[in-house]
């Protein structure tokens, strides 16, 4: 099956991706890219170092399809192999001698030009799997390698979005839970909040629950955490929301290697829609790969000098680290609180080079009600400002609109002809 096939004699009214598409990771396969330019060479090398690309071993030859034959005359083939094609090459029959290497199960993606004159359905009849038209772009490949795993075994990839605050206090962890609640009610996604700070983590406070099992059963577990056991793990918040929570002891010393939650990670996409990653205010191995692994980051600073800074240095290392993705979004919070020197929000976007996405205002006593009650600000004041931040964050965040909302709009039309009847009536009748 071609996926997203942009081959010249394949006609579709779709789109071409935007590049802040939604794209899944790849799993840990084997890739081998087969280059004709060295052009395109450099731009596969480069997709190599994609983060969604980070468990693939991909490697790039030169020589095109040629190349590929001689070397699986005596080598097994990888899991996906990327082949460039050759002005003047009879690429159909290459394909049918490379079928004759190839080991069964082997994924082809073939980067064409506009001129190309093999067929759309002999590429299709001989395997090929993806077919896009150069002159390729970085995430070109990478949405072609991911695609052929996240459209092909129908399973689904969850989004996942890291938070977290710029300083320690900031109320990062407040943010993020009811970023949380807003997506599972509010948006209509099935979600699950991750509280990654294991010794003084609040989620289960905040959304008042007393789990006896969590996430530290997960990553102290000797063998890789399966859908089962995570499924266990959970605590259920909502009927759409759940939480894998932290111990929250002090008996033992969390630390972690770079990968230590890669598995949690990776076993919950395939079953959540999304996940909201409560990420403390450390930069260790694995936060800093919790955050660069995340598909959106969200960071939440105060309205002060050290917050400005410190967003400001991780918004630089993020979109380093991230150069084929959207960049970090931030958010301010406790905005406006009394007698206390604050940076205005435009000097800060200033210094930042980019707006925040909202301002959460100062109201010790909303939070500080919804922390002691173990409730969400949109438990105690559905109807506050604050209530609708939230949602707009959420929204924001996963790019989808309130459902609510539009199933209500269905109904609109109608309800104001009725009203425009009664009052014509009333007007007539008067």
């Amino acid at each position: 099956m071609i996926s997203r096939a942009q081959h010249p004699d394949y006609e579709t009214d779709t789109a071409p991706p935007h590049a802040d598409d939604y794209i899944a990771p790849a799993p840990r396969v084997s890739v081998q890219a087969f280059c004709a330019t060295v052009a395109t060479a450099t731009t596969v090398k480069a997709a190599s170092e994609d983060r969604r690309l980070a468990k693939a071993h991909l490697s790039v030859h030169m020589g095109g399809i040629a190349a590929a034959i001689d070397a699986y005359h005596t080598a097994p083939t990888p899991n996906v192999i990327v082949l460039e094609t050759e002005s003047g090459s009879d690429f159909l029959a290459g394909l049918d001698e490379l079928a004759a290497v190839c080991d069964a199960g082997t994924r082809v993606v073939v980067i064409g030009r506009a001129d190309d004159k093999a067929p759309y359905r002999e590429l299709v009849r001989r395997g090929v799997n993806d077919y896009v038209v150069g002159p390729v772009e970085v995430l070109d490949v990478v949405r072609s390698i991911c695609g052929l795993f996240s459209a092909s075994e129908a399973i689904t990839v969850g989004r996942m979005i890291a938070v977290c605050g710029a300083k320690g206090g900031v109320g990062a962890s407040t943010v993020a839970h009811n970023i949380a609640w807003a997506i599972a009610r509010d948006v209509g996604l099935d979600s699950v909040v991750i509280d990654l700070d294991l010794a003084f983590g609040t989620a289960s406070l905040d959304y008042n629950q007393d789990p006896v099992q969590g996430i530290a059963n997960a990553v102290f577990q000797p063998e890789r955490p399966d859908s089962a056991l995570m499924e266990r793990l959970l605590a259920k918040c909502t009927d759409h929301l759940s939480l894998l929570a932290a111990p929250v002891t002090l008996d033992q010393v969390y630390d972690f290697g770079a990968d230590a939650f890669d598995a949690i990670f990776d076993t919950l996409r395939m079953t959540t829609p999304c996940i909201v990653l409560d990420v403390p205010h450390q930069w260790t191995a694995w936060t800093r790969r919790a955050l660069i692994g995340a598909d959106d980051i969200l960071i939440v600073a105060e309205p002060d000098l050290a917050n400005m800074r410190n967003t400001k240095n991780m918004m630089n290392t993020l979109k380093a680290a991230r150069p084929n993705d959207r960049p970090p979004l931030y958010c301010l919070n406790q905005v406006g609180m009394t007698k206390r020197p604050e940076i205005e929000v435009r000097a800060f976007a200033k210094t930042i080079d980019s707006q925040p996405i909202a301002t959460i205002p100062f109201d010790s006593k909303l939070f500080g009600t919804a922390a002691n009650n173990g409730q969400m600000i949109a438990e105690i004041a559905s109807n506050h400002r604050i209530t609708k931040t939230f949602l707009q964050i959420a929204q924001r965040m996963t790019g989808r609109a309130d459902t609510r909302v539009q199933r209500n709009s269905l109904l609109s039309p109608i309800i104001k002809k009725l009203r425009a009847v009664g009052a014509r009536s009333k007007s007539a009748s008067g």
